[in-house]
């Protein structure tokens, strides 16, 4: 079959959004394990966690829309040689959710409350095509691609829980499968000086040209499989020499391809963001996510729109973050307003688990205020009306001791609101429920 420009650019631009969570996925495994031990949080050598012991600093800039609801710890592991043991601990009823991401960033198992418990547990991740004995009684989880990436999310209630949490991260463990039931070995750390641990690894994929980001692609699925569902997008890149388990060089393509290759990123990139502005249902303004989120099936432009803006996504049922920043005139959130998001009694937010409302300044962070509070909600000793109904507050100044309690300080200039809701309903799955407008008071 002749290829033309026209099948050229299309294939070319389908291609990147296809590889994009792949290429950035291995982009910010680089980052994230060339860090030693203990230097960063949160980073650090595969094969072990590291944990984030605390909320995000009021200064804090590195992450938009931080949370302050569960503390944070992460893990890079590879089963290509063989098994690995990871071990959740007792919780004691603790909320936590514990994701399994592939290379292409899919979650492929979901450990944590919801799914698994709050008991100890040890669970075998195997790779695809491993055919070896497993001790009695552990569960076995095949892992798509060899390598794995996990972000645990555990829940935290206030700085004064702290320790409490700490002593449950210290429960999460791998282990390679030759080495259980032994002492493990000590995890070293080899860094490599050319990797940019500067610049964030979106912006040193957004920055790669063409040429660049096919050669890097091709170069991971050397060792990364392609899921079994994706046979027809893979015949569709062969068409531009593009073939899984080989390098790929554009200079050696034909022009027709190499001018495709060049353009590839613009369009898909274009495409993407696109995708983002169009990603979520808007009610009450209130822009709601509640479907095709941690796994995506053959859905590759939503799962490219996710890993643009926020790489790791757990799947809506474990956690939907409705976003507002818009009140019930349709004008834009301002510190210079007051606000009440008013829930009626049988509209409080449906979860099994908990939730929490989290203000932002114009550029999504955090900002300074009289109670060092930047999230509010039902762990929280809030004060409800006689009627059972509740209602949060949202102004620069404090609308009273008696009031305190439901306040969330606004900082000055535009706002933005972020709801979490962990383990919800299936109402919220479903499309029934929704946040409340946020009101403006006059």
């Amino acid at each position: 079959m002749e290829l033309t420009a026209r099948d050229a650019n299309d294939i070319a631009a389908e291609g990147y959004v296809y590889l994009y969570p792949l290429v950035t996925m291995d982009v910010t495994r680089k980052v994230l394990t060339n860090v030693e031990p203990g230097r960063k949080p949160g980073f650090g050598p595969a094969g072990t966690f590291h944990h984030f012991r605390a909320f995000p600093s009021v200064d804090y800039r590195e992450v938009v829309r931080p949370n302050f609801d569960t503390l944070y710890s992460t893990a890079w592991f590879d089963v290509a040689q063989e098994p690995v043991v990871v071990s959740v601990p007792d919780t004691g009823g603790r909320y936590y959710v514990l994701p399994i991401y592939d290379m292409w960033s899919d979650v492929f198992a979901s450990l944590g409350k919801r799914t698994t418990g709050t008991g100890p547990g040890d669970y075998a991740v195997v790779g695809r095509h491993w055919s070896g004995t497993l001790p009695d009684g552990m569960p076995r989880i095949e892992a798509p691609t060899p390598t794995c990436w996990i972000i645990v999310r555990t829940q935290t209630n206030g700085p004064k829980d702290y320790p409490a949490v700490h002593d449950v991260q210290a429960g999460f463990r791998l282990t390679p499968l030759s080495r259980w039931g032994r002492s493990p070995l000590p995890v070293v750390a080899r860094t490599d000086p050319s990797v940019d641990l500067r610049t964030p690894p979106t912006v040193q994929v957004n920055r790669m040209s063409g040429a660049q980001f096919y050669a890097y692609a091709a170069e991971v699925l050397k060792t990364q499989p392609p899921h079994l569902t994706d046979w027809s997008i893979l015949a569709r890149l062969r068409r531009l020499g593009l073939e899984p388990g080989r390098g790929f060089v554009a200079a050696d393509t034909p022009p027709l391809v190499q001018a495709a290759v060049d353009a590839a990123p613009s369009t898909g990139l274009q495409q993407m963001q696109v995708a983002v502005a169009n990603m979520a249902r808007v009610s009450n303004g209130w822009q709601m996510n509640v479907d095709t989120m941690g796994v995506y099936g053959n859905n590759y432009l939503k799962r490219a729109a996710v890993a643009l803006v926020g790489l790791g996504a757990n799947q809506c049922e474990d956690t939907v973050h409705p976003m507002n920043h818009t009140a019930d005139d349709g004008q834009a959130l301002d510190g210079s307003s007051r606000y009440v998001c008013h829930f009626r009694k049988e509209d409080l937010p449906p979860t099994n688990a908990f939730w929490s409302l989290t203000l932002y300044d114009a550029q999504g962070y955090q900002a300074p205020n009289p109670l060092g509070r930047y999230a509010i909600g039902d762990r929280d000793a809030l004060q409800y009306n006689p009627d059972g109904s509740l209602d949060i507050l949202i102004q620069r100044d404090s609308p009273g001791p008696t009031r305190e309690s439901n306040w969330l300080p606004a900082p000055p200039g535009k706002l933005g609101i972020t709801m979490r809701l962990y383990s919800p309903r299936p109402e919220v799955l479903h499309g029934r429920w929704t946040p409340p407008p946020v009101r403006r008071v006059r």
